[in-house]
């Protein structure tokens, strides 16, 4: 029988390997616009509905597309346009940063779910929706990492 823990480890190193291949392109602030001018491979998409946990409706309309639109993108190997790019690195980011402050997936999860004192009582998930509603997560992030919370 696979206990709690075995779960959170194995969710843990599931969510590594969805990192791995973003890393790098996220690293500095530097490489995120760098490579958000690229463009990306809808295949971020997936990957970042896998680690939120998220509907797909409710993740398309985190990045203001359609899932038909997607799809369409999907289909013809099209890249994702510069700003959802970026969007998405910063998102893939922020779960990074969340995993590495809560310790696991789930956790990160619920925090994002629940109001938060320290971002004027909004629902996280419902900030990702702009590049600044992102920072904003991150940087209580940042506070909670270091017990800076109000």
């Amino acid at each position: 029988m696979t206990g709690t823990g075995d779960f959170q480890n194995n969710m843990m190193e599931d969510a590594e390997v969805l990192f791995r291949p973003y890393n790098s392109l996220f690293s500095t602030n530097y490489n995120l616009l760098i490579n958000a001018r690229k463009g990306l491979d809808t295949k971020i998409f997936y990957d970042i509905l896998v680690l939120s946990g998220l509907e797909k409706d409710r993740l398309a309309n985190i990045f203001h597309i359609s899932l038909k639109t997607i799809m369409r993108y999907t289909q013809s190997n099209k890249v994702l346009d510069n700003t959802t790019s970026e969007q998405a690195l910063k998102i893939m980011a922020l779960f990074k940063k969340g995993l590495d402050v809560f310790g696991d997936l789930q956790g990160f999860r619920n925090w994002l779910s629940k109001p938060q004192y320290g971002l004027g009582r909004q629902v996280p998930y419902q900030l990702m929706e702009t590049s600044l509603g992102i920072d904003l997560i991150t940087e209580e992030l940042l506070r909670i990492e270091y017990g800076a919370t109000a």
